[in-house]
């Protein structure tokens, strides 16, 4: 075989050897859907796509925007491979109860990362202290999707409200809410994220606020809907000015993907939330002590199957 022949096979195989490199690191390509950008979900999302890539050269995640309920439902779907979600609308999901228009049959759970707080914020000068006195106001809340725009329905149902017993409704991300709430153009805010929410913390910064204590007969009525529901305290100093400890509702924030997605990128992403505590607890607070016996926690969703030989590596018992 002449030199020049020998030459042209060599630039073959390793043009076939970049092609089949290429496939394969495409294959490990996928979106993450996240939550608003304001939230706690965004920025979370963005902290395992740098730890997963730089530990994992051939992956590549896409982060989204994302909503709770829709981001369980384009799970389902197969639009993402993972996502972020809240335990109470997943739990839902495989029931096809509302908001969901049918059961999911392909959504498994990857683990825990933190608790939720459904926050009800008001104006100090709305004269808002209880669900009965939001008749009339004006509310700032999520788009069509989230589970906070959801749960304010739940909520209003609770006084025999809907949404056209108050003044105004603007359906909108966290951090318009807030500037809405500094500009005085809704009396109080309504959102699902962890304690304390950035998008607050800068209404708080500026206007004086209150945060609506939920009582046990109010939390029964969720608690009746959803065994995942939770009534969990939110302290004074949560957030600047806000001196009362009061309950809110409270759920967790969990993952999830297809039961039958890839199992190598679901310990990769697993393994670099487990094992770097310090990047996530510099986003969210509540992340800071998270063990991975908490990430095991059954909530009512059955495990990928990766996802529980991850655990079951990481000598948590029962998996």
């Amino acid at each position: 075989m002449s030199p020049m022949m020998k030459s042209l096979r060599r630039t073959a195989a390793a043009t076939i050897l970049f092609t089949v490199a290429g496939v394969a690191a495409h294959a490990q390509s996928f979106v993450m859907a996240t939550g608003q950008q304001g939230g706690s979900w965004y920025p979370v999302g963005g902290a395992i796509k740098a730890i997963v890539e730089r530990e994992n050269p051939g992956m590549d995640i896409t982060v989204t925007p994302g909503a709770g309920v829709s981001n369980v439902v384009g799970v389902d779907a197969g639009r993402f491979g993972i996502a972020f979600a809240n335990s109470i609308s997943t739990v839902d999901s495989l029931s096809g109860k509302e908001p969901f228009r049918k059961a999911t049959t392909n959504v498994c759970n990857l683990g825990i990362l933190y608790p939720q707080y459904f926050q009800i914020v008001a104006l100090e000068d709305s004269g808002i202290k209880t669900v009965a006195d939001m008749k009339g106001k004006r509310l700032t809340t999520q788009q069509l999707g989230n589970t906070g725009e959801f749960l304010t329905r739940e909520l209003l149902s609770t006084a025999d409200m809907t949404f056209d017993d108050l003044d105004s409704v603007a359906n909108t991300s966290y951090s318009d809410s807030a500037s809405q709430m500094k500009d005085g153009q809704a009396d109080f805010f309504t959102l699902g994220s962890s304690l304390p929410t950035g998008s607050v913390m800068d209404l708080a910064s500026s206007r004086k606020i209150r945060l609506v204590d939920v009582d046990e007969e109010t939390f029964a009525y969720f608690k009746d809907q959803n065994a995942a529901f939770q009534r969990r305290e939110v302290k004074a100093g949560a957030y600047p000015g806000f001196d009362e400890t009061v309950h809110a509702i409270s759920y967790d924030t969990h993952m999830v993907a297809p039961c039958d997605y890839d199992g190598e990128i679901i310990k990769s992403v697993l393994g670099a939330i487990a094992d770097n505590n310090d990047s996530f607890a510099a986003i969210s607070k509540s992340m800071a002590n998270l063990t991975v016996e908490e990430m095991a926690t059954d909530i009512g969703v059955p495990f990928h199957p990766a996802a529980k030989e991850f655990y079951a590596e990481r000598g948590v018992s029962g998996m």
